[in-house]
Protein backbone atom coordinates (compact mmCIF):
# COMPACT_ATOMS: atom_id res chain seq x y z
CA UNK A 1 0.00 0.00 0.00
CA UNK A 2 1.40 3.59 -0.82
CA UNK A 3 3.40 5.52 1.66
CA UNK A 4 1.61 7.58 3.65
CA UNK A 5 -2.47 5.51 3.24
CA UNK A 6 -3.31 4.24 6.98
CA UNK A 7 -6.67 1.34 6.99
CA UNK A 8 -8.99 1.75 9.80
CA UNK A 9 -11.57 -0.43 11.50
CA UNK A 10 -15.24 1.30 11.21
CA UNK A 11 -16.85 0.87 13.91
CA UNK A 12 -19.70 2.98 13.73
CA UNK A 13 -21.86 5.28 11.10
CA UNK A 14 -20.91 8.37 13.00
CA UNK A 15 -16.68 7.64 12.87
CA UNK A 16 -16.11 9.79 9.99
CA UNK A 17 -20.27 11.03 9.31
CA UNK A 18 -18.47 14.49 7.40
CA UNK A 19 -15.88 12.49 5.18
CA UNK A 20 -17.95 10.03 3.96
CA UNK A 21 -20.44 12.33 2.85
CA UNK A 22 -17.49 14.46 1.02
CA UNK A 23 -16.44 11.41 -0.05
CA UNK A 24 -19.30 10.11 -1.77
CA UNK A 25 -19.86 13.11 -3.69
CA UNK A 26 -16.40 12.16 -5.73
CA UNK A 27 -17.22 8.86 -6.17
CA UNK A 28 -18.67 7.39 -9.03
CA UNK A 29 -21.24 5.11 -7.87
CA UNK A 30 -22.76 8.02 -5.94
CA UNK A 31 -26.27 6.83 -4.25
CA UNK A 32 -28.22 7.43 -0.92
CA UNK A 33 -28.29 3.85 -0.34
CA UNK A 34 -24.66 4.29 0.09
CA UNK A 35 -25.09 7.60 2.55
CA UNK A 36 -24.15 6.98 6.24
CA UNK A 37 -27.92 7.87 7.77
CA UNK A 38 -29.06 5.52 5.38
CA UNK A 39 -26.78 2.64 6.47
CA UNK A 40 -27.55 3.45 9.78
CA UNK A 41 -30.86 3.33 9.70
CA UNK A 42 -30.57 -0.41 7.75
CA UNK A 43 -28.19 -1.48 10.41
CA UNK A 44 -30.85 -1.05 13.22
CA UNK A 45 -33.48 -2.38 11.63
CA UNK A 46 -31.79 -5.64 10.19
CA UNK A 47 -28.57 -5.93 12.18
CA UNK A 48 -29.59 -9.17 14.03
CA UNK A 49 -26.41 -11.37 14.51
CA UNK A 50 -24.32 -9.26 12.20
CA UNK A 51 -21.38 -7.09 13.51
CA UNK A 52 -19.52 -4.68 11.91
CA UNK A 53 -16.34 -5.50 9.97
CA UNK A 54 -15.42 -2.56 7.58
CA UNK A 55 -12.48 0.16 7.20
CA UNK A 56 -11.54 3.10 5.57
CA UNK A 57 -8.54 4.40 4.07
CA UNK A 58 -6.87 7.66 4.61
CA UNK A 59 -3.96 9.49 3.33
CA UNK A 60 -3.08 13.25 5.16
CA UNK A 61 -5.69 15.05 3.12
CA UNK A 62 -8.59 13.07 3.67
CA UNK A 63 -10.65 9.89 3.90
CA UNK A 64 -9.80 8.22 -0.19
CA UNK A 65 -11.73 4.87 0.45
CA UNK A 66 -14.57 3.56 2.48
CA UNK A 67 -15.15 -0.27 2.97
CA UNK A 68 -19.14 -0.87 4.74
CA UNK A 69 -19.20 -4.15 5.63
CA UNK A 70 -20.58 -6.74 8.13
CA UNK A 71 -19.85 -9.99 8.97
CA UNK A 72 -22.32 -13.09 9.86
CA UNK A 73 -20.67 -16.19 10.55
CA UNK A 74 -18.40 -17.23 8.49
CA UNK A 75 -19.90 -14.51 5.33
CA UNK A 76 -18.68 -11.25 5.41
CA UNK A 77 -21.32 -9.16 3.26
CA UNK A 78 -21.89 -5.29 2.41
CA UNK A 79 -24.00 -3.56 4.76
CA UNK A 80 -27.82 -3.82 3.46
CA UNK A 81 -29.65 -5.96 1.73
CA UNK A 82 -30.77 -6.73 -1.60
CA UNK A 83 -34.56 -6.41 -0.32
CA UNK A 84 -33.95 -2.67 0.60
CA UNK A 85 -30.96 -1.65 -1.50
CA UNK A 86 -30.76 -1.28 -5.33
CA UNK A 87 -27.21 -0.46 -5.74
CA UNK A 88 -24.40 -1.00 -3.17
CA UNK A 89 -20.50 -0.92 -3.42
CA UNK A 90 -17.28 0.17 -2.16
CA UNK A 91 -16.76 3.92 -1.86
CA UNK A 92 -13.46 5.20 -3.83
CA UNK A 93 -12.10 8.13 -4.58
CA UNK A 94 -11.49 8.26 -8.26
CA UNK A 95 -7.55 7.28 -9.07
CA UNK A 96 -7.16 5.37 -5.40
CA UNK A 97 -8.41 2.12 -6.86
CA UNK A 98 -5.09 0.39 -6.71
CA UNK A 99 -4.79 1.53 -3.05
CA UNK A 100 -8.02 0.62 -1.83
CA UNK A 101 -8.20 -2.58 -3.36
CA UNK A 102 -5.03 -3.99 -2.21
CA UNK A 103 -5.41 -2.77 1.50
CA UNK A 104 -8.73 -5.25 0.73
CA UNK A 105 -6.75 -8.08 -0.11
CA UNK A 106 -4.88 -7.86 2.62
CA UNK A 107 -7.31 -7.44 4.65
CA UNK A 108 -9.06 -10.22 3.81
CA UNK A 109 -5.81 -12.38 3.80
CA UNK A 110 -6.06 -11.53 8.10
CA UNK A 111 -10.08 -11.92 8.07
CA UNK A 112 -11.24 -15.35 9.03
CA UNK A 113 -14.35 -16.02 6.62
CA UNK A 114 -15.57 -18.25 3.73
CA UNK A 115 -17.22 -16.04 1.44
CA UNK A 116 -17.32 -12.28 0.48
CA UNK A 117 -21.11 -11.27 -0.55
CA UNK A 118 -21.10 -8.50 -2.97
CA UNK A 119 -24.86 -7.69 -4.40
CA UNK A 120 -26.40 -5.34 -6.44
CA UNK A 121 -23.45 -3.64 -8.40
CA UNK A 122 -24.00 -1.42 -10.94
CA UNK A 123 -22.39 -1.88 -14.40
CA UNK A 124 -19.81 0.69 -13.94
CA UNK A 125 -18.91 -0.01 -10.82
CA UNK A 126 -14.89 -0.49 -9.78
CA UNK A 127 -15.13 -3.46 -8.01
CA UNK A 128 -16.45 -4.75 -10.40
CA UNK A 129 -13.84 -3.96 -13.03
CA UNK A 130 -10.56 -4.31 -10.11
CA UNK A 131 -11.49 -7.06 -7.86
CA UNK A 132 -11.92 -10.34 -10.15
CA UNK A 133 -8.67 -10.13 -11.57
CA UNK A 134 -6.98 -9.46 -8.24
CA UNK A 135 -8.35 -12.08 -6.05
CA UNK A 136 -8.01 -14.61 -8.76
CA UNK A 137 -4.74 -14.11 -8.47
CA UNK A 138 -4.15 -14.42 -5.33
CA UNK A 139 -5.82 -18.01 -5.06
CA UNK A 140 -9.06 -16.44 -4.85
CA UNK A 141 -12.57 -18.23 -6.65
CA UNK A 142 -15.16 -15.14 -7.82
CA UNK A 143 -18.41 -15.91 -9.36
CA UNK A 144 -20.38 -13.37 -10.69
CA UNK A 145 -24.05 -13.40 -12.24
CA UNK A 146 -26.61 -11.16 -13.59
CA UNK A 147 -28.63 -9.69 -10.13
CA UNK A 148 -31.23 -7.94 -12.03
CA UNK A 149 -32.06 -4.68 -14.20
CA UNK A 150 -33.10 -1.20 -13.20
CA UNK A 151 -34.71 0.71 -16.23
CA UNK A 152 -34.32 4.43 -16.21
CA UNK A 153 -33.20 6.99 -18.31
CA UNK A 154 -31.46 10.50 -19.43
CA UNK A 155 -33.62 13.45 -19.19
CA UNK A 156 -33.70 15.35 -22.17
CA UNK A 157 -34.44 19.12 -21.64
CA UNK A 158 -38.23 19.10 -22.31
CA UNK A 159 -41.03 16.94 -22.12
CA UNK A 160 -41.94 17.18 -26.20
CA UNK A 161 -38.15 15.93 -26.63
CA UNK A 162 -39.08 13.02 -24.19
CA UNK A 163 -42.15 12.37 -26.10
CA UNK A 164 -40.04 12.60 -29.57
CA UNK A 165 -37.64 10.01 -27.81
CA UNK A 166 -40.24 7.03 -27.23
CA UNK A 167 -41.32 4.24 -29.81
CA UNK A 168 -44.24 5.12 -31.49
CA UNK A 169 -46.68 2.89 -29.58
CA UNK A 170 -45.67 4.50 -26.23
CA UNK A 171 -45.73 7.50 -27.33
CA UNK A 172 -49.23 6.84 -28.24
CA UNK A 173 -50.66 5.61 -25.78
CA UNK A 174 -49.06 7.61 -22.95
CA UNK A 175 -50.74 10.62 -24.93
CA UNK A 176 -53.78 9.00 -25.35
CA UNK A 177 -53.84 7.82 -21.05
CA UNK A 178 -53.21 11.75 -20.69
CA UNK A 179 -56.06 13.05 -22.50
CA UNK A 180 -58.18 10.68 -21.33
CA UNK A 181 -57.10 11.41 -17.69
CA UNK A 182 -57.74 15.28 -18.26
CA UNK A 183 -60.91 15.06 -19.57
CA UNK A 184 -62.07 13.64 -16.13
CA UNK A 185 -63.53 16.29 -13.74
CA UNK A 186 -62.00 17.16 -10.42
CA UNK A 187 -58.52 15.55 -10.81
CA UNK A 188 -55.55 16.69 -9.23
CA UNK A 189 -52.45 15.51 -8.49
CA UNK A 190 -49.77 17.12 -5.83
CA UNK A 191 -46.71 16.75 -3.64
CA UNK A 192 -45.79 16.35 0.22
CA UNK A 193 -42.46 17.02 1.33
CA UNK A 194 -40.85 17.61 5.05
CA UNK A 195 -40.99 15.17 7.64
CA UNK A 196 -44.15 16.55 9.54
CA UNK A 197 -46.32 16.72 6.31
CA UNK A 198 -44.65 13.08 5.21
CA UNK A 199 -45.40 11.33 8.38
CA UNK A 200 -48.95 12.46 8.39
CA UNK A 201 -49.55 10.99 4.93
CA UNK A 202 -47.63 8.05 5.07
CA UNK A 203 -50.31 5.69 6.11
CA UNK A 204 -52.11 6.63 2.71
CA UNK A 205 -49.02 5.80 0.41
CA UNK A 206 -49.27 2.34 2.18
CA UNK A 207 -52.74 1.67 2.06
CA UNK A 208 -52.54 2.15 -1.99
CA UNK A 209 -49.36 0.26 -1.94
CA UNK A 210 -50.58 -2.83 -0.36
CA UNK A 211 -54.09 -2.17 -2.42
CA UNK A 212 -52.18 -2.31 -5.95
CA UNK A 213 -50.64 -5.49 -5.75
CA UNK A 214 -50.98 -9.17 -3.53
CA UNK A 215 -46.73 -9.03 -3.70
CA UNK A 216 -46.45 -5.32 -2.63
CA UNK A 217 -48.49 -5.95 0.17
CA UNK A 218 -46.33 -9.46 1.09
CA UNK A 219 -43.14 -7.41 0.95
CA UNK A 220 -44.24 -4.68 3.21
CA UNK A 221 -43.48 -7.22 6.62
CA UNK A 222 -43.80 -5.62 9.82
CA UNK A 223 -40.14 -5.51 10.03
CA UNK A 224 -39.69 -3.50 6.47
CA UNK A 225 -42.56 -1.28 7.91
CA UNK A 226 -40.43 -0.22 10.76
CA UNK A 227 -37.43 0.34 8.37
CA UNK A 228 -39.66 2.06 6.01
CA UNK A 229 -41.41 4.55 8.35
CA UNK A 230 -37.69 5.31 9.88
CA UNK A 231 -36.49 6.12 6.36
CA UNK A 232 -38.95 7.94 5.03
CA UNK A 233 -38.38 10.38 7.86
CA UNK A 234 -34.98 10.43 7.75
CA UNK A 235 -35.02 11.19 4.23
CA UNK A 236 -37.49 13.79 4.28
CA UNK A 237 -35.70 15.72 7.18
CA UNK A 238 -33.01 16.02 4.70
CA UNK A 239 -35.31 17.27 1.96
CA UNK A 240 -34.64 13.86 -0.16
CA UNK A 241 -38.04 12.65 -0.16
CA UNK A 242 -40.85 13.46 -2.76
CA UNK A 243 -44.10 11.67 -1.98
CA UNK A 244 -46.88 12.23 -4.80
CA UNK A 245 -50.46 11.37 -5.34
CA UNK A 246 -53.04 11.60 -7.75
CA UNK A 247 -56.74 12.58 -6.90
CA UNK A 248 -59.94 11.56 -8.50
CA UNK A 249 -63.69 12.06 -6.69
CA UNK A 250 -62.31 14.03 -4.37
CA UNK A 251 -59.80 10.22 -2.80
CA UNK A 252 -56.59 9.71 -3.59
CA UNK A 253 -56.19 6.95 -5.91
CA UNK A 254 -52.73 6.58 -6.95
CA UNK A 255 -49.50 7.89 -5.10
CA UNK A 256 -45.69 7.47 -5.78
CA UNK A 257 -42.42 7.92 -3.26
CA UNK A 258 -39.49 8.98 -4.96
CA UNK A 259 -35.86 10.57 -3.78
CA UNK A 260 -34.29 13.90 -5.94
CA UNK A 261 -30.35 12.70 -5.06
CA UNK A 262 -27.71 13.59 -7.07
CA UNK A 263 -29.26 15.71 -9.89
CA UNK A 264 -31.12 12.35 -10.47
CA UNK A 265 -35.07 11.27 -9.65
CA UNK A 266 -35.56 7.72 -7.87
CA UNK A 267 -38.99 5.79 -8.19
CA UNK A 268 -38.29 4.41 -5.04
CA UNK A 269 -42.12 2.77 -4.81
CA UNK A 270 -45.71 3.44 -6.06
CA UNK A 271 -49.49 2.22 -5.38
CA UNK A 272 -52.66 2.51 -6.69
CA UNK A 273 -56.71 2.23 -6.34
CA UNK A 274 -57.41 -0.67 -8.69
CA UNK A 275 -61.17 0.94 -9.10
CA UNK A 276 -59.54 3.29 -11.02
CA UNK A 277 -57.08 1.18 -13.20
CA UNK A 278 -59.34 1.97 -16.32
CA UNK A 279 -57.52 5.62 -16.41
CA UNK A 280 -54.08 4.04 -16.14
CA UNK A 281 -53.60 6.12 -12.76
CA UNK A 282 -50.55 4.60 -11.17
CA UNK A 283 -48.54 4.49 -14.28
CA UNK A 284 -49.82 8.35 -15.13
CA UNK A 285 -48.78 9.37 -11.83
CA UNK A 286 -45.27 8.20 -12.75
CA UNK A 287 -45.13 9.98 -15.91
CA UNK A 288 -46.48 13.49 -13.75
CA UNK A 289 -43.37 13.08 -11.84
CA UNK A 290 -41.39 12.21 -14.40
CA UNK A 291 -42.32 15.53 -16.62
CA UNK A 292 -41.75 17.30 -13.06
CA UNK A 293 -38.46 16.07 -13.30
CA UNK A 294 -37.60 17.44 -16.37
CA UNK A 295 -38.84 20.44 -15.44
CA UNK A 296 -36.75 20.58 -12.70
CA UNK A 297 -33.92 20.33 -14.38
CA UNK A 298 -32.86 16.98 -12.98
CA UNK A 299 -30.79 14.94 -15.70
CA UNK A 300 -31.51 10.78 -14.73
CA UNK A 301 -34.92 9.28 -13.74
CA UNK A 302 -34.55 6.16 -11.90
CA UNK A 303 -37.12 3.01 -12.10
CA UNK A 304 -35.11 1.61 -9.70
CA UNK A 305 -34.96 -2.60 -9.25
CA UNK A 306 -37.16 -4.77 -11.53
CA UNK A 307 -38.45 -4.97 -14.84
CA UNK A 308 -41.98 -4.59 -14.28
CA UNK A 309 -43.72 -3.10 -17.63
CA UNK A 310 -44.75 0.31 -17.25
CA UNK A 311 -40.95 1.34 -16.61
CA UNK A 312 -40.33 0.75 -20.09
CA UNK A 313 -43.33 2.20 -21.09
CA UNK A 314 -42.44 5.13 -19.98
CA UNK A 315 -38.92 4.96 -22.12
CA UNK A 316 -37.15 2.93 -19.48
CA UNK A 317 -33.69 1.52 -20.35
CA UNK A 318 -32.04 -1.74 -18.64
CA UNK A 319 -29.39 -1.32 -16.93
CA UNK A 320 -27.72 -4.34 -15.32
CA UNK A 321 -26.81 -5.06 -11.51
CA UNK A 322 -24.09 -7.83 -10.46
CA UNK A 323 -24.02 -9.88 -8.06
CA UNK A 324 -20.45 -11.17 -7.04
CA UNK A 325 -19.15 -14.09 -4.69
CA UNK A 326 -15.08 -13.88 -3.70
CA UNK A 327 -14.50 -17.56 -1.64
CA UNK A 328 -11.48 -18.34 0.17
CA UNK A 329 -9.08 -20.77 -1.11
Amino acid sequence: MTEGITATPLNSFDQIRGEWLDLLEQCPVNTFYLMPQWQEIWWEAFRDRREMAGFYLQRPEGVTAIASLARQGEELSFVGNTETFDYNDFMIRPGCEDDFFAALMGWLEREDFKALELPSLIENSPTLAYLPDLARQRGYSVEISEEDVTPGLDLPESWDDYLAGLSKKNRHELRRKLRRLESAEGWRWYCVQGAEEVAGRLEDFLALMRQSAPDKAAYMTGEREAFFRRITQRTAELDLLRLYFLEMDGQDVASSLCFDYNSARYLYNSGYNPDYAYYSVGLLLNALCLREAIEQGKTYFDFLRGPEPYKYHLGGLNRTIYHMVVTKP
